[in-house]
């Protein structure tokens, strides 16, 4: 007989109590994107020791009482396993397959959705793409994107189209919006730069083409959308890279993940220099990148982010026909006799707070501000400008159903405001003894601006049927400018002025329909419209134009996206019509003045296509190879400037065809490489079509040897050539140039001959 005195039972109780508490827990948790954040349902959790499944909610949210190691599945990401312990809250990140980008969440609606479902043309940059350019400059990796159009004069001299749209903007990005995660990049006059952060930053790009994206401001153009890597959870890290190249380039990249299961921080440090191929071409820019993720509790999520550029550059500027054909290296004479260059600093900080109410809505709202000092010497005068900028971006999203359909929706409010204050100065170089450079004189002009905007949005997705999602957007604008002349005397008149604009609002609608697993078409009808800058405002004796009116127009389109042969070749189509009226046409009025006039209408028909095909996928070797296409018949509909009639003339400064081909290796034993094809058609350098750029090839190719030195250590050595056949072409064309005093009009910039790359890359997880 055995007996239990009390001591002993209290022990056998607590022992049981265990046993229960250990094999009984009650884990919850979130799966989201790892780079945006958005919640990912129908991901399948497989059990690895019962073989028990479970799937995530609409949130991402999921719920599991056993511990052991569990698999996370989802199409369009790739699989994660995960040991599961005794936790009350587990947030899983997600990273995303670029083999099978149709069933990826995009972020670009804030309402999380399939990218297969979306009723935009959406496209998206992968980690992979990026990794296969030299990493220097943006323009290798955007132009093989369909419709998307980057010059290249040197590289802080940068201009985007997309779909036509930005293409006729003399200097730099306009009509295009862009943002950086949640933080607009594009200023109170919209004009938009990018190409001054880190490549090696940025984790992808998603790029909303033509006039669909009420949410973010209805551009005419479309959103270029950067994603920043994110700070990732229970992942240390650290990574470090040296690249070397033609021209002196030198580049050195640090980046530092600390993550634990709430909090994590990431930080990438960058310096790259180069003394360019031209004359007067020296780059130096230093970059400072930050982030960091707060999963307070289930409902609340905090996110911090900052970027910082320190950059100084020459700048060479275009050149004439002459100079283009035998001495391509030369900068523009009166620019390196003035030693011309950009100094800016430039940095934008915000903070997001994510909040769920319920299981049905929830809020996002950011708070952002930013600043840009910069000097500019030039041949014809000194620029020196300060912007300083503040805003606030929120909205509420909602699940609910509506007549047992599900219906998601998005309202919300975007503000912004900047202040940027500018002045010139005479440049007395030629006063000096050669060589000497740029020398500031007395003030020429000063001025301050005041830039204010705000977008009212709203947008949902109603699930008609189980295959057909319907769309219907609509956002409000209001911009007004303010220019204050604190340079006022006898010989200047006060030029201080404001100009509201007209309250615009841009429906959208469009409907998405699957035919099968594998095949879905969308279509959609949408209004865009584009601001004047404040120079374009300006008439020649410095008053507002309040005559002026902001482009605007509707774009028509119809695509596809498809997949076949398990998934391994997919297939996107894209057809649009976009008609804009109110055309700005920026008239030169001296050598270095222009005024914006209302000149007539544009007519922009396109057809994109992209083809991505998997030709072997294995364990120790795979090889995929992407085809993209974009056919641009864009014309003047009603284009009259003073007495010249240019309708029916194609539209200056695009290439009616654009076309990229290109093939990824990578195989077990480390190795890799990349293989790229562009073509581009004669682009129209005037209004009158009288000159056309002539049509180009470049060929770049990357090769690449990586492997395992440590236990938790990679070292990833590189070499890479551009422009492997020497092509001569111009990287950036000045449309309507003119010159003056008798001079040739200076209408190239020469792109880079063959020029190699190459470097190191160690990555330690700790």
């Amino acid at each position: 007989m055995i007996f239990f005195d009390k001591k002993n039972a209290l022990v056998i109780i607590f022992l049981f109590y265990l046993a229960v508490s250990y094999s009984q827990i009650i884990v919850k948790g979130n799966i989201v994107d790892n780079e945006h954040n958005a919640p990912i349902s129908a991901v399948q959790i497989l059990n690895l020791q019962t073989n028990s499944i479970k799937t995530s909610n609409a949130l991402g949210e999921f719920e599991i009482n056993e511990i052991g190691t569990y698999k996370f599945t989802k199409k369009g990401y790739q699989e994660k396993e995960i040991t599961i312990q005794n936790s009350k809250y587990l947030i899983v990140q997600l990273q995303l397959n670029p083999l099978e980008l149709n069933e990826i969440i995009v972020s670009a609606n804030h309402i999380p959705q399939r990218l297969k479902t979306s009723v935009a043309t959406i496209d998206i940059i992968t980690p992979k793409a990026i990794e296969g350019s030299n990493s220097i400059n943006f323009n290798t990796v955007l132009n093989q994107v369909p419709g998307v159009f980057m010059q290249t004069g040197s590289l802080n001299t940068n201009k985007i189209s997309i779909r036509g749209i930005g293409s006729r903007n003399l200097f730099g990005t306009s009509k295009i919006r862009a943002y950086f995660q949640d933080i607009p990049l594009t200023t109170g006059n919209g004009e938009s730069t990018i190409e001054d952060f880190e490549l090696g930053s940025i984790a992808r790009l998603e790029i909303i083409k033509g006039a669909a994206s009420s949410i973010y401001g209805a551009g005419l153009g479309g959103t270029i959308h950067l994603i920043p890597q994110n700070a990732y959870l229970n992942q240390t890290s650290f990574e470090s890279g040296l690249t070397i190249g033609s021209f002196g380039l030198s580049k050195n990249i640090f980046n530092v993940n600390y993550g634990h299961k709430k909090n994590s921080f990431r930080a990438v440090y960058s310096n790259t220099h180069s003394h360019g191929y031209r004359e007067n071409n020296d780059y130096n820019r230093q970059t400072f990148t930050f982030n960091s993720n707060h999963y307070i509790n289930k409902k609340n999520h905090l996110t911090f982010l900052s970027s910082l550029v320190d950059l100084k550059s020459f700048i060479p500027s275009s050149i004439n026909e002459e100079y283009y054909i035998n001495y391509p290296k030369s900068a523009a004479f009166t620019w390196k006799q003035s030693k011309g260059y950009e100094d800016s600093q430039r940095g934008i900080f915000g903070i997001s707070w994510n909040h769920q109410f319920n299981s049905h809505i929830k809020q996002i709202t950011s708070i952002f501000t930013s600043f840009k000092n910069a000097y500019e010497p030039r041949p014809f005068d000194i620029l020196k400008e300060q912007t300083v900028a503040l805003g606030a971006r929120s909205r509420i999203l909602g699940t609910h159903t509506l007549f047992n359909k599900t219906i998601q929706w998005t309202f919300g409010a975007e503000g912004f405001k900047d202040s940027y204050t500018y002045g010139t100065f005479q440049n007395l170089y030629q006063d000096f003894p050669e060589g000497t450079g740029s020398v500031q004189g007395n003030p020429l002009s000063d001025f301050k601006e005041k830039r204010t905007y705000y977008n009212l949005f709203f947008e949902t997705n109603y699930s008609v049927t189980e295959k057909t999602t319907l769309s219907l957007g609509a956002n409000y604008n209001k911009t007004s400018y303010i220019l204050k002349d604190l340079f006022v005397s006898t010989n200047n008149p006060d030029q201080s002025g404001s100009y509201t604009f007209s309250a615009m609002l841009s429906p959208k609608l469009g409907i998405s329909h699957g035919f099968s697993n594998n095949v879905t078409v969308y279509a959609n009808i949408s209004h865009g419209f584009s601001p004047p800058t404040t120079a374009e405002t300006l008439l020649p004796d410095g008053l507002i134009n309040t005559q002026i009116k902001p482009e605007s127009g509707w774009n028509y389109e119809i695509g596809t996206r498809t997949s076949f042969i398990n998934n391994r070749l997919q297939f996107n189509l894209a057809i649009y019509r976009l008609d804009v009226r109110n055309l700005l046409v920026a008239r030169r009025t001296s050598n270095n003045q222009f005024i914006g006039v209302n000149a007539g209408k544009t007519q922009h028909d396109g057809l994109e296509m992209s083809i991505n095909y998997q030709w072997l996928t294995s364990k120790t070797f795979e090889l995929h190879q992407f085809l993209n296409y974009a056919h641009n018949h864009f014309v003047f509909k009603e284009f009259i400037d003073n007495t010249n009639d240019f309708s029916g003339n194609k539209l200056t400064g695009v290439p009616p065809n654009v076309f990229n081909t290109g093939i990824n290796m990578s195989s077990k034993l480390g190795i890799y490489s990349y293989i790229s094809f562009q073509h581009v058609g004669k682009i129209p350098m005037t209004d009158s079509n009288s000159l056309f750029s002539k049509n180009y090839n470049l060929t770049n190719v990357k090769l690449g040897y990586e492997t395992f030195i440590l236990k938790k250590m990679t070292l990833s050595l590189f070499f890479g050539l551009d422009n492997v056949f020497n092509e001569k072409y111009a990287s950036q064309i000045l449309i309507n140039a003119t010159g003056f005093g008798g001079s040739a009009p200076r209408y190239y910039y020469p792109g880079n001959p063959i020029n190699y790359y190459s470097g190191i890359h160690l990555n330690y997880l700790f």
